[in-house]
């Protein structure tokens, strides 16, 4: 998460350039409803801390999962809902909320405001092409531009161009599926059915009328090859998953993604470091995405402040990665155990029954919660 880093780093009095690819900051999938993201418990704490969670209305305006009414449904694992009457809270440690809702756009537009206000030098529409670092810092190359730096930390995203060219290792897992988020109209919508459903070969989810998320178990395929998603092929793989012949009326939006599961070997190389899905990407199964690249940048930022100010203790940069690489680890876990429990198989269908047992009791369901919400990390 680049503009949160650049907001600890500019609080601690660094000059701070932020690259951005993007001329322009604004998309559909950034907003409500494709743009919705859980704020875990220490995203919560962070934001809050620096004052920033404030500033934000969405968290204001939605539902608190946590806050939901008893007998509601408070979050899920692998699309297994758990009840906010089974979670034992008592365990944890009280004040702020466990859980909220937020909204992409809005977050960045928080973020980019603060971050203008300490100071950061925000230019975009430049990306990076090539950089070369030596023991006193770092020559960044972006569109016919030169910048020199200190440190380079690439927050730039899954397919990021500074852990490529800095030969970072990406170890990790190939994808099972093809994931779809559209926003279409649907001519027929009495022919899916309501929530969540898994069938014998995906699954399927209407968040809200003309919404839909689906899983479609390829490997992969679709989303690797590149193809434009048109309203022809949504409407094949919405009939082949739900088995119904359903009919697409119109297509207005759509992305793929899926559940590929890497990790950088290592955050640090040098003068260049790796924070957010630069560092790792997994699924978005159960929102921790957004959550872990803001525990990043949370934990990197006073650390690399204190090194640029030459105030560090021995070793104190090296902590970045040996504290967030396991977390990280964790998180792409997390997502593969989903996906085991939700592949169309005999298999993962008898696992996801006792799972779906277990979570439904009060431990579990608590077990899960913590999880989900990061009350662990606190």
């Amino acid at each position: 998460m680049g503009l949160m880093l650049a907001c600890e780093l500019a609080l601690a009095r660094c000059t701070v350039l932020v690259l951005e690819k993007a001329a322009d900051p604004h998309s559909p999938l950034k907003q409500l409803p494709f743009g919705i993201r859980g704020l875990s418990a220490p995203s919560i704490e962070a934001l809050h801390r620096r004052g920033l969670l404030e500033r934000m209305e969405v968290p204001k305006r939605m539902t608190n999962p946590f806050n939901a009414s008893r007998g509601r449904q408070a979050g899920h694992f692998a699309g297994i809902p758990f009840s906010f009457d089974h979670i034992d809270t008592s365990r944890w440690r009280p004040g702020l909320p466990y859980s909220l809702l937020a909204e992409m756009a809005e977050l960045e537009a928080v973020l980019t405001r603060r971050a203008e206000e300490l100071g950061v030098d925000i230019r975009r529409g430049l990306a990076i092409t090539a950089f070369q670092q030596d023991t006193d810092g770092v020559t960044v190359q972006a569109g016919d531009q030169s910048f020199g730096a200190a440190w380079l930390v690439g927050c730039d995203g899954a397919r990021s161009v500074v852990r490529k060219l800095g030969g970072f290792a990406f170890e990790g897992t190939e994808p099972e599926f093809t994931g779809y988020s559209v926003k279409l109209d649907i001519v027929d919508p009495e022919k899916l059915g309501a929530g969540r459903v898994a069938t014998a070969r995906g699954m399927y989810f209407q968040s809200q009328p003309g919404y839909l998320n689906m899983q479609d178990f390829d490997g992969g395929a679709f989303h690797q090859a590149g193809l434009p998603v048109s309203r022809e092929h949504v409407q094949a793989v919405l009939r082949r998953i739900s088995d119904t012949d359903v009919t697409v009326g119109a297509l207005h939006v759509a992305t793929t993604w899926t559940d590929r599961a890497r990790q950088a070997t290592s955050y640090h190389q040098g003068r260049v470091l790796l924070a957010g899905d630069a560092a790792h990407i997994h699924s978005p199964l159960g929102g921790q995405g957004l959550n872990l690249g803001l525990g990043d940048a949370v934990n990197l930022g006073w650390k690399l402040a204190a090194t640029i100010h030459g105030e560090a203790p021995a070793g104190l940069l090296d902590s970045y990665q040996a504290e967030r690489h396991p977390i990280g680890a964790q998180v792409l876990d997390w997502s593969r155990a989903q996906v085991a429990l939700m592949r169309p198989s005999p298999e993962a269908r008898a696992l996801n029954a006792i799972f779906r047992d277990l979570i439904n009791t009060r431990d579990g369901a608590t077990y899960i919660a913590g999880r989900v919400w990061g009350v662990a990390q606190l």
